[in-house]
């Protein structure tokens, strides 16, 4: 299997194995949850945030990392962007093509709107793409969307915005079947009932799933019916969007754009536009691997927040617990809850169980890092972690469960050596979703005229931790919430003609009396893995970590 000191680590879990699969630890209780969150979970340690002292949520906490891009120099200086050459002129501008992105400009376009759609990669280059597990709707007879509401409301501490819990949970059965309509491939059982199945926090058994490709499928078929509509959708990828234009009202009316590949600016006018850009895990917060595409670089927060957006629950991050911890190849990539759902269990180093697996994600995340600092981590040389003990799998459900239910899984481990029927993985918390973002209301309007939010870049969706599943439901539900206001908004909107950058300057004006200092500059755009490199430099512009 490991080939090394991990053999032996290994050996202790098979041994205990038939034991702990018939040991079902007992759920903690919510005193006990609130004692583990507070003393382990990351977003809790004080001193890696900072008050933010300038914007709309002066006076608030931030990461630091995010706060470092939300209070940076602008990309551009506005005296040298010439507002009057226009490039793209459109009803609707979607900045971002993953799932909520193509969802929004499906519905837009559907509506008889003009739509351009810019991604900083290509169409699907998203955490869209990267979900794996499932995607929930209360759409069986045991269950409903109130319970659904209840799980999700709960699950995010009670810190979600109502109306937008609301709406996530009562749209979800009809997303499911615009999806499967589009042509999603769902599990099914022969007589063509959707397969569900549990997730951490759930009550029922709600998860529609795709084996463990879940997000691919979605984002497969988004992205095909977006192509399909070429004639009311143009594509424009390899371009960042990199600061909002607004017109002489104040409201949106645009944005700049870089090409990443040339440097080149280009002026997108339009009369409504739609943030789309998704997360923020390749900021490596605190330092942590993340299971994020390579774009994910918290745009759109940046963005939104120099125009004037106020954010929300921008503090709270979710780790999810069970990234790749092994070999290096793979640390932080995602090893889907789906993997717990089917019975495996966390283990520590002395091959006990120490929590239930199914906790929510901010729980379990917080119970492998109190085993790792209090030394019940196995030790390795890549990232100390705990065991997920993957043959429990199939001594449950049956030899050949894995290669049905988890292929993905299966394939990203064996191609290192390790068979995950025979051998448990290794696994550490990742960075995985931002769970706070741009404020948004059950449209996805913002405090700003004419510029919605859809998708992981918005906050008040899930409160201040995701249950799984949620998150392919936010983008698609929110994603077509936006797209079909905007089919309705820029009915009524007339071009504007003047278009201005003024809230740029004035935001460098705010800087300068703050006194903030550095070189850093945002947004981002790209994560940067290399130090001091011309070519790197010369080969992607906009890049600078």
């Amino acid at each position: 299997m490991y080939g090394n000191y991990l053999d032996d680590a290994a050996k202790i879990v098979a041994e205990k194995r038939e034991e702990n699969i018939k040991f079902e630890h007992a759920r903690l209780t919510a005193e006990e949850k609130d004692d583990l969150l507070l003393k382990f979970h990351p977003d809790r340690i004080k001193e890696q945030f900072t008050e933010l002292k300038i914007g709309p949520n002066k006076g608030q906490k931030a990461p630091l990392e995010l706060a470092e891009m939300l209070q940076a120099k602008p990309r551009l200086e506005p005296e040298k962007i010439d507002l009057n050459h226009i490039d793209y002129e459109s009803d609707v501008l979607v900045i971002g093509g993953g799932g909520a992105g193509t969802s929004a400009a499906i519905m837009a376009s559907e509506a008889g709107a003009k739509v351009l759609l810019v991604t900083k990669l290509r169409v699907g280059d998203a955490n869209t793409m990267m979900a794996e597990g499932g995607i929930q709707a209360a759409d069986k007879p045991n269950d409903s969307p109130a319970q659904h509401y209840l799980d999700a409301f709960g699950g995010g501490h009670f810190d979600g915005k109502p109306e937008l819990v609301y709406t996530l949970v009562n749209k979800a059965p009809s997303v499911i079947k615009w999806l499967n309509d589009l042509g999603v491939e769902f599990d099914k059982m022969p007589d063509g009932t959707m397969v569900t199945t549990h997730g951490g926090g759930t009550s029922r058994k709600r998860m529609h799933a795709c084996k463990d490709y879940s997000g691919a499928e979605i984002m497969r078929t988004l992205r095909d019916e977006t192509f399909n509509r070429a004639d009311s959708i143009t594509v424009v990828d390899f371009t960042a969007a990199i600061e909002i234009i607004k017109n002489d009202k104040g409201e949106a009316a645009g944005a700049v754009l870089l090409n990443i590949e040339t440097g080149e600016i280009r002026i997108a006018k339009a009369k409504v536009v739609i943030i789309a850009t998704g997360g923020a895990g390749r900021m490596h917060y605190q330092g942590f691997p993340t299971s994020n595409h390579y774009g994910a670089t918290a745009d759109g927060l940046v963005m939104a927040y120099r125009a004037g957006a106020k954010l929300l629950y921008q503090d709270s991050l979710q780790y999810h617990p069970t990234g790749a911890a092994y070999p290096t190849q793979i640390l932080g990539k995602l090893v889907t809850e789906k993997v717990r759902s089917l019975g495996a269990k966390l283990i520590n180093k002395d091959g006990e169980v120490y929590i239930h697996p199914l906790e929510t994600r901010d729980v379990n995340a917080s119970g492998i890092i109190r085993e790792v600092r209090e030394g019940r981590g196995v030790k390795n040389d890549v990232q100390d972690a705990v065991w997920l003990d993957t043959p429990m799998i199939e001594m449950i459900h049956g030899e050949g469960t894995i290669l049905k239910s988890i292929p993905a899984m299966y394939n990203m481990f064996i191609k290192y050596g390790i068979d995950i029927r025979k051998e448990p993985i290794l696994v550490y918390p990742t960075l995985h979703y931002q769970n706070g973002g741009v404020e948004i209301n059950k449209t996805c309007h913002t405090n700003v005229a004419n510029l919605l939010v859809a998708g992981e870049a918005s906050g008040g969706v899930h409160g201040t931790n995701r249950l799984m599943g949620n998150s392919l439901l936010d983008v698609v539900v929110f994603g077509r919430e936006a797209g079909i206001e905007a089919g309705k908004m820029f009915k009524d909107i007339k071009l504007s003609d003047k278009l201005s950058l003024q809230h740029v300057k004035d935001f460098e004006k705010e800087r300068a009396a703050a006194k903030i200092e550095g070189d850093a500059v945002s947004p981002k755009v790209l994560p940067r893995y290399t130090h001091g490199n011309p070519e790197f430099e010369k080969a992607i512009p906009g890049a600078t970590l």
